[in-house]
C-alpha cells in the first residue's frame, strides 16, 4: 500500500503550488488586494490537505471512525450491495473545513475495492448517497468479520482517491485514501454490533470509536 506525505497529503501539492505561485506573481504585480485574497485561498488549500497523526484506541474489538466530520444518519439496514446481511449503517459527512485525509476504521485483510461511477449531488443528501460516484472498501478481520465503508463524492468534491489494493493487510487507523473539497464516508457495521456514536456527533478519523464488534 502507498503511503502519503505529511502532515499535508501529496494529493495537495499541486493544489497548494499552484495557488502560491498566483499569490506571487500578483505579489510582484502590484496587485495588493487581490494577492491578499490569493494568500487566503492558498491559506485554505494548506489547510484542506491537512495530515495530521491521531491516537489510535487500542481495544481489538473497536471500529473507529474513517473520516473526520459529523454523523448525520444511523440506520439498520438490509445490505444487498456490500455484506449481503442486515448492518448498522453510519453515515459520515465531511464539510470543507474538516481534515478529509480518510483511515482504516478496522485491522484486517482488503477482500473488495468496487468503484461505481454515477453522479456529484450534495454528499449529505439521500439522492446523493445513493447515486453519487463512490468506491467501496469491504475488509475483513482476522476472526472473520467483515465491514464496509464507502467514499461518496459530493457536489463539490469529484475526486475520490484510494490507496488500497485487494489483498492488502491493513492496520486500523492508518490512512488509505481522501476525497478533495467535501464529501461523505458510509460504513456498513454487522447487526450485532454495538455502536458507540449518535447522530450530530462530531467524530475525528483513526481516533472516535463508531461501535464495538460482537467478536
Amino acid at each position: 500500500m502507498k503511503t502519503p506525505n505529511i502532515p499535508v497529503a501529496k494529493e495537495g501539492y499541486p493544489f497548494i503550488f499552484f495557488a502560491a505561485f498566483v499569490t506571487l506573481i500578483l505579489s510582484i504585480a502590484a496587485c495588493s488586494w487581490i494577492a491578499y485574497l490569493g494568500i487566503a485561498a492558498t491559506t485554505f488549500i494548506l489547510c484542506f490537505f491537512r495530515d495530521p497523526e491521531r491516537f489510535i484506541p487500542a481495544k481489538i474489538n473497536a471500529v473507529v471512525s474513517p473520516a473526520d466530520g459529523k454523523i448525520i444518519s444511523i440506520e439498520k439496514i438490509e445490505d444487498e450491495k456490500y455484506l449481503n446481511q442486515e448492518v448498522f449503517k453510519v453515515c459520515i459527512f465531511m464539510n470543507v473545513f474538516n481534515v478529509h485525509v480518510n483511515r482504516v476504521p478496522l485491522s484486517g485483510q482488503v477482500k473488495k475495492i468496487i468503484h461505481t461511477p454515477g453522479k456529484f449531488y450534495s454528499a449529505d443528501s439521500e439522492k446523493g448517497g445513493l447515486l453519487n460516484e463512490n468506491c467501496a472498501t469491504i475488509v475483513t478481520s482476522e476472526k472473520g468479520v467483515s465491514i464496509a465503508f464507502v467514499q461518496i463524492a459530493g457536489l463539490i468534491a469529484r475526486r475520490i482517491i484510494n490507496w488500497l489494493e485487494i489483498s492488502d493487510n491493513v492496520v486500523k487507523g492508518e490512512r488509505f485514501g481522501l476525497i478533495r473539497f467535501g464529501s461523505r464516508v458510509d460504513i456498513y457495521l454487522p447487526v450485532d454490533s454495538s455502536i458507540a456514536v449518535e447522530v450530530g456527533q462530531k467524530v475525528r478519523a483513526g481516533e472516535t470509536i463508531l461501535g464495538y464488534l460482537d467478536s
